[in-house]
């Protein structure tokens, strides 16, 4: 098994590792999780042996295009490797051998060379944890179903160890040689007769020898990354844990922060502040304060639920009126007194409440209200970052519009593949109007949060009534019993 060790520090990722890989600030009991999948095509102008070179750190030549592709001065690949299935070719351990015979094989301008995965290794392994774990994964899974694995660690020393896995996408033949990708198979009727498709020819299908174009297959393999992440982790003694599903999947009520990429992780660390930075700092904020919401207001709701039906002698206001157990004895206490009960008698009578089945009702109406404002506020900041990701791609595209070198024309790539996938969804590549729906949609957000602040205050208000009425209800004493003195 041929391999490569080095020791040098990773020179910068431009595009798989500076745009995905998320940066990782501190260690947390939920992990990061990031495990993407994408298809090498060589109809996007890439290539099976650029990426291995890229990848690999070294220098290879595309036979089938002449060109070589040199990335021996690439630091931060501190390991790279080749596993094959136990029928491949010896030859496939040199990797010029093996992505080379991708490319021979296949004919097509618009072929499909290889399937690569990007992974976020746990930081919290070291080096000989995560090279077993990875070696693992990619055996367990891909090699043992008969694909060739190339894969390569970088590192650049700033916490966010990661792994580049490129995988052969055609079957290999217990003869070494490769196989079909797929096969037709003519539709049949009742009679078992071929059904004709009125030009001269029958109706048939396409069938893929494999199954690793299926669906189900990408959601298996990211499960079973954060599977073997999650073991080595917990052989290792680690609380950490990462999870291949989303936060809505995972019932994790929170907004998800942007990738921030290798150029605006180093500006955030030298203390530029950058559009990615802000916008993960304001989504942190915002996370915060909706988690503390509604933690607040559940605790009011379920407190006046408990109390609504109960036979009451007197109104909430006649209770605030009672003298406190604890008056305060500074002038800035009594001060502070006064304004709490005209705050409290303010919104008391502004709102028509009297009762604690009222109170209840209020405070189920600021439940519902948080819910929607929530809802509205999350859907907002989806949008943001989709058109903070479009403007950001848009602007890739500009600058490396003439590329000069081989990191430029890989980012012209990958720019082009993101802006080609916006179009197929539907969309268009509308920049002018990107920035103009990002505006609108930072101001609608802003005016959102001004209503949560407001609520805020009202719930602070509920919480002070709570506080009087169990202090009072803590020192009333229980009515006494009439004994029956009859003889």
């Amino acid at each position: 098994m041929r391999h490569t060790e080095r020791n040098t520090r990773c020179g910068g990722c431009p595009v798989p590792c500076g745009q995905i890989i998320p940066t990782r600030k501190e260690a947390a009991i939920i992990a990061i999780y990031h495990c993407s999948i994408k298809i090498i095509k060589r109809s996007e102008g890439r290539s099976a042996v650029a990426a291995a070179a890229y990848r690999s750190g070294e220098k290879l030549v595309n036979e089938w295009d002449g060109m070589t592709h040199d990335y021996t001065r690439k630091g931060g690949i501190v390991h790279s490797e080749i596993l094959l299935p136990v029928h491949a070719p010896p030859a496939f351990q040199d990797r010029s051998t093996l992505w080379n015979s991708v490319e021979e094989i296949e004919k097509s301008g618009k072929a499909q060379l290889a399937r690569e995965l990007e992974i976020a290794l746990p930081a919290e392994l070291d080096r000989q944890s995560q090279l077993a774990l990875v070696r693992a994964y990619v055996q367990d899974n891909f090699v043992s179903a008969g694909m060739c694995a190339d894969f390569a660690i970088h590192d650049k020393e700033d916490g966010n160890p990661h792994a580049h896995i490129l995988l052969t996408i055609r079957p290999l033949l217990e003869t070494s040689a490769w196989g079909a990708k797929c096969r037709k198979e003519y539709l049949t009727d009742e009679y078992g007769q071929r059904i004709p498709d009125g030009k001269g020819g029958f109706q048939s299908r396409r069938v893929d020898m494999t199954d690793w174009n299926d669906r189900g297959k990408a959601e298996h393999w990211r499960a079973s990354w954060a599977e073997y992440a999650n073991r080595a982790l917990e052989q290792k003694g680690r609380p950490e844990r990462i999870d291949h599903r989303s936060f809505k999947r995972q019932g994790v009520e929170q907004i998800p922060t942007v990738h921030m990429g290798v150029a605006a992780t180093r500006m955030e660390q030298r203390g530029i502040a950058t559009d990615k930075g802000r916008l993960n700092r304001q989504i942190a904020a915002d996370n915060k304060l909706l988690k503390e919401l509604k933690a607040r207001v559940t605790r009011l709701y379920n407190w006046s639920k408990a109390n609504a039906k109960q036979p009451e002698k007197a109104s909430i206001l006649e209770l605030l009126k009672q003298p406190t157990p604890s008056k305060p004895t500074t002038q800035y206490g009594k001060i502070k007194a006064l304004k709490e009960s005209a705050a409290l008698f303010h919104f008391l009578q502004n709102n028509g409440i009297s009762s604690m089945a009222e109170l209840h009702a209020k405070i189920t109406a600021m439940q519902s209200s948080y819910y929607a404002l929530r809802g509205e506020i999350k859907s907002a900041e989806r949008e943001i970052t989709t058109l903070t990701k479009h403007l950001e791609i848009w602007g890739q595209y500009g600058a490396n519009k003439h590329p000069k070198s081989d990191s430029e024309k890989l980012l012209l790539e990958s720019a082009v593949q993101y802006l080609n996938e916006v179009k197929a969804s539907g969309g268009g590549i509308t920049p002018q109007k990107w920035a103009a729906d990002k505006s609108r949609l930072t101001a609608h957000k802003d005016e959102l949060y001004q209503k949560m602040q407001s609520m805020r205050e009202d719930i602070k208000t509920v919480e002070i009534i709570r506080k009087n009425a169990e202090q009072l209800a803590a020192t009333t004493p229980p009515p006494r019993k009439e004994q029956n003195h009859d003889r």
